[in-house]
C-alpha cells in the first residue's frame, strides 16, 4: 500500500521507498509522533491522527482502545487533547506523553477492526469508559457509542458480568440507568444532565415537528432545548436555522438555545433557564408547574 505522508507512517517505511532521507525527516518538513513514527508538519494533529500513530507504534502488539477506540468508532467523546490510548496484553510498549498504555487481556469478540485499524469492540470500549470515567463523563461515552454504534446500553451491564470485580464497575448500573442511546452528540448528553440532577423532568429526544427534529423537548409544554454549535456558524447552516427558527416559532414552540461556554461552565444556570421557560409556559396553559 502505497505511503501517505499526510497520515502517521514509520520514518523507516518512508526512506525504504525513497519518498524522504533521514536527514529531511529530521527537519521542519516532518513533525515526530511517537519514536519512528512521523507525519508532515503541516497536518493538524487530532486525536484520530494519534491514534492512528499509536497503533503504528503497537506494531500487531495490541489494539486501540479507550477514548481512541471511540474515535475510529465514530463516537468521538474525549477531550481534544487527550493522548492515544492503546490496550496490551504484555510487551515493552509503554505509556509516555500522548500516550495511554494498559495492559488487560481482551477476548476475541472484544476486538474489531475498522478500516484495518485494530480497536477494542463498541461494547468493550462503552464497557471501558463507562467505569472509568467520572459520571458525566461516563454517561456521555456510553450515550456517545450507543447512538454510533447502535448497541444497547444495558449491554454493558452483560459484558460487566464477564469481569466482575473489575475497577470502577460499581457505578455501572447508574451509568446505564442515565444513559439514552438517542442523544446524537456528547453535548446533549450533557444538557440532559444538567437537567436532570437539577430534578427537572426527562426531556424528549429527537422529537419530530413538520420536517424537523429537535434535541430536546417537552412537547406538552412546546418548549425545546438545544445545544448552539460551532457548525452553526456556517452561512448555509445559519440560513437552515433561520428557516427552521422560523417555522418552529410559528408552530408555537419555544427553542432554548445553549453554547459550549454554558454548558461546560454554568450547568446550574442552564438548568435553571430551562425551569423558568417551563413554569412560564405551563402558566400560559394553565398546567401544573414545573
Amino acid at each position: 500500500m502505497p505511503i501517505d505522508l499526510r497520515q502517521p507512517f514509520r520514518g523507516t517505511d518512508a526512506v525504504a521507498a525513497g519518498l524522504v532521507t533521514p536527514k529531511v525527516l529530521r527537519g521542519p518538513r516532518f513533525r515526530r509522533l511517537f519514536s519512528g513514527i512521523y507525519i508532515r508538519a503541516d497536518v493538524e494533529i487530532t486525536m484520530e491522527v494519534r491514534s492512528r500513530a499509536a497503533y503504528l507504534l503497537l506494531d500487531g502488539s495490541g489494539v486501540l482502545g479507550g477514548f481512541s477506540a471511540a474515535e475510529l468508532l465514530g463516537a468521538s467523546c474525549g477531550p481534544l487533547d487527550a493522548p492515544a490510548e492503546v490496550v496490551v496484553a504484555f510487551g515493552g510498549v509503554r505509556s509516555r506523553p500522548g500516550l495511554l498504555v494498559r495492559r488487560d487481556e481482551l477476548a476475541l469478540d472484544e476486538i474489531t477492526h475498522v478500516a484495518g485499524w485494530g480497536v477494542t469492540s463498541p461494547l468493550r470500549t462503552a464497557y471501558d469508559l463507562a467505569r472509568r470515567l467520572e459520571l458525566v463523563e461516563a454517561v456521555v461515552a456510553l450515550d456517545a457509542i450507543a447512538f454510533a454504534q447502535q448497541i444497547a446500553p444495558a449491554d454493558v451491564l452483560v459484558l460487566a458480568q464477564r469481569h466482575l470485580g473489575s475497577r470502577g464497575s460499581a457505578q455501572l448500573p447508574e451509568v446505564v440507568a442515565l444513559a439514552n442511546a438517542l442523544a446524537e452528540s456528547p453535548m446533549e448528553t450533557r444538557i440532559r444532565l444538567a437537567l436532570h440532577f437539577a430534578g427537572l423532568p426527562a426531556p424528549v429526544l429527537q422529537h419530530p415537528v413538520g420536517p424537523y427534529r429537535l434535541d430536546m423537548a417537552y412537547p406538552e409544554l412546546m418548549v425545546a432545548v438545544e445545544y448552539d454549535g460551532r457548525h452553526h456558524l456556517d452561512a448555509d447552516q445559519a440560513l437552515h436555522d433561520l428557516h427552521r427558527a422560523t417555522y418552529l416559532g410559528g408552530c408555537g414552540w419555544i427553542v432554548l438555545r445553549f453554547r459550549a461556554a454554558v454548558v461546560l461552565g454554568r450547568p446550574r444556570w442552564l438548568a435553571a433557564t430551562v425551569r423558568d421557560a417551563l413554569r412560564s409556559a405551563a402558566h400560559d396553559r394553565g398546567l401544573r408547574v414545573v
